[in-house]
């Protein structure tokens, strides 16, 4: 199959609008995603940085607050530690709705698709404040900024993420006969982190490695670490001395260089690029994605030494990726974004949001939908099949968005019959056409759009 602008931006981006063009080739979708963030300077998203400084002065109001509980004082201190909560909550509802102006606002969107799938790929998330608000900066630091370069550089960035680490159980891994070792007998060797990498980060669970491997990567990867000051550490003190031999090879020395090493040895490694190139085809094209097409992907990567904006060029070359019919249900997240863009919602506008609004209106529904924000279940993300994605509950929230929420989200909503045209265009369903025709009111023409499969797919 051909190029097709209206599969480009369904199926690789955040879905047609009435604002923006279609592209004329796939490299426009590229040309985009490669030349960054367009939003940065306007919607920065928190830093880790940021949350610790904030988190940190949370915690020394609440102590002050004990020590001196009923007086003017401690209620003043009990007060402020609130309202640096609220400010926290506030910004992170604000870093929501930076992702909406994004998928919004650009003329295609395959960046922030990127960045969503990168994301999963590297789940990270948690129970404590911390760790719920952290998933933002880890995206924002370690993913976004590679989603075009070297995965070297991005599986780098991650294994020095603080909720990474901490997720993980990396931070406490300790070497048994390292400094701290000899000296604290309670810590000792994890393997989870150096299990997850080679297991769901590179080579994935059908690669060529052993559970040996397993143990000696995690040996290496002691001495990364956290200070609650200043954020990710490497220290020595926790290195399991010795040489380590990973997949064959020896790796030397107690400094972070020999991290970075295997680190870039494991996302090099032919497995690994099978992998990636998997997950690819799967996220962007089918739960069974063609043999041909992750070949190609592949092939691509290991030429480009792992280069993530030749693969993804790669995925797009491919006739197998243009293949019409209705692709993959659109997760959650996608879904209400790419509503948004169809109904023409504006990047200005959605800035314009109400926290509140954004809260309850688009936020809040994904948990009914099925994909509660910044939560994945486990390190693997979120299910690719669709199955998990059309429950009856899920599927009935999805209706009952569509049927409620953009009359209450838009001042100004199109015909449902121009909706349809941009949408399907003339591959509109016959069934699907009648009944928007037949609609006895605008917003139900509307609803019945937005809650087809003609939608709900890519």
């Amino acid at each position: 199959m051909a190029f097709d602008p209206r599969i480009a931006v369904s199926r690789f981006g955040t879905g047609p609008s009435p604002h923006h063009a279609q592209p004329g080739r796939a490299d426009d979708l590229v040309a985009e995603a490669a030349a960054g963030d367009a939003y940065a300077e306007g919607f920065p998203f928190m830093t880790s940085a940021w949350l610790r400084e904030t988190f940190s002065q949370a915690q020394a109001k609440r102590q002050l607050a004990r020590r001196a509980k009923g007086t003017e004082e401690g209620d003043a201190a009990l007060k402020a530690a609130r309202a640096i909560n609220d400010e926290t909550a506030l910004r992170a509802t604000a870093d929501f709705q930076g992702l909406i102006v994004r998928a919004t606002g650009l003329p295609f969107g395959l960046g922030e698709r990127l960045v969503a799938f990168w994301s999963d790929h590297f789940t990270a998330t948690g129970t404590s404040a911390y760790r719920q608000y952290a998933p933002f900066s880890l995206s924002a630091e370690a993913i976004r900024p590679h989603i075009m370069g070297s995965f070297t550089d991005m599986l780098r960035a991650v294994a020095r993420d603080p909720l990474m680490l901490y997720y993980l159980d990396g931070a406490a891994s300790t070497g048994p006969n390292s400094r701290v070792g000899m000296r604290k007998r309670g810590r000792g060797l994890n393997e989870n982190f150096a299990r997850e990498i080679m297991e769901l980060h590179t080579l994935g669970v059908e690669g060529r490695y052993t559970q040996r491997d397993v143990r000696e990567l995690a040996e290496l990867l002691t001495g990364l670490t956290l200070n609650k000051r200043m954020g990710f550490q490497f220290n020595p003190g926790l290195v399991e001395p010795g040489p380590e031999i990973v997949l064959g090879r020896v790796y030397e020395g107690d400094q972070i260089e020999a991290i970075d090493a295997v680190l870039g040895d494991l996302a090099r490694h032919p497995d690994t690029a099978r992998h990636l190139a998997w997950k690819l085809a799967r996220h962007f094209t089918s739960d069974t994605p063609d043999e041909g097409l992750v070949r190609h992907v592949a092939a691509r990567y290991a030429q480009s030494d792992g280069n993530l904006g030749e693969a993804t060029a790669a995925l797009l070359e491919h006739p197998a990726a243009w293949e019409s019919g209705q692709g993959n249900v659109k997760w959650p997240f996608d879904f209400i974004a790419s509503s948004l863009r169809a109904l023409g919602m504006t990047d200005i506008e959605a800035a314009a949001l109400p926290a509140q609004r954004v809260r309850r209106m688009l936020r809040n529904p994904l948990s009914a939908m099925g994909q509660p924000w910044q939560s994945a279940p486990d390190p693997a993300g979120w299910d690719e099949e669709d199955e998990s994605w059309v429950t009856p509950q899920a599927v009935a929230e999805r209706i009952n968005w569509a049927m409620r929420a953009p009359q209450r989200l838009l001042d100004t909503l199109p015909d449902p019959r121009a909706l349809l045209a941009l949408v399907a265009g003339e591959d509109a369903p016959p069934e699907l056409s009648f009944a928007v025709n037949a609609a006895e009111t605008q917003s139900e023409g509307i609803g019945l759009i937005l809650a087809s499969p003609t939608f709900q797919r890519r």
